[in-house]
């Protein structure tokens, strides 16, 4: 019996917080899309670099993504938002070092 695209994606509450994501695997859709959109990585270039995962499972979750371009642009927004919040409230101790050396510095 042959495996669809559709066999490949899954949504179980309680795993990865219950968004679509490779059937048998914690990768989200989203993660195959961001190493995609936002890194420029082939579906081959992907596979690479996660090995546990199939050429058809990272063609299956971007056939999912356009299909489901408001779910998945939702996700990454409130991914953004949270990772924004996170910046807010805890700062970079790196950065705060940095800026410091920077004021320090004489001119």
């Amino acid at each position: 019996m042959a495996t669809t695209a559709a066999d490949r994606i899954a949504k179980t509450p309680g795993v990865c917080g219950g968004r679509a994501r490779i059937a048998g695997h914690r990768v989200r859709v989203l993660d195959i899309v961001a190493c995609s959109e936002h890194q420029g990585m082939t579906p081959d270039e992907i596979v690479s670099n996660l090995p546990s995962l199939t050429l058809a499972d990272v063609h299956a979750a971007l056939a999912y993504y356009f299909d489901h371009l408001e779910e998945i642009q939702e996700e990454m927004r409130a991914e953004k938002a949270l990772a924004d919040e996170v910046r807010r409230n805890h700062p970079s101790l790196v950065e705060a070092k940095l800026r410091q050396e920077r004021l320090e510095k004489p001119a």
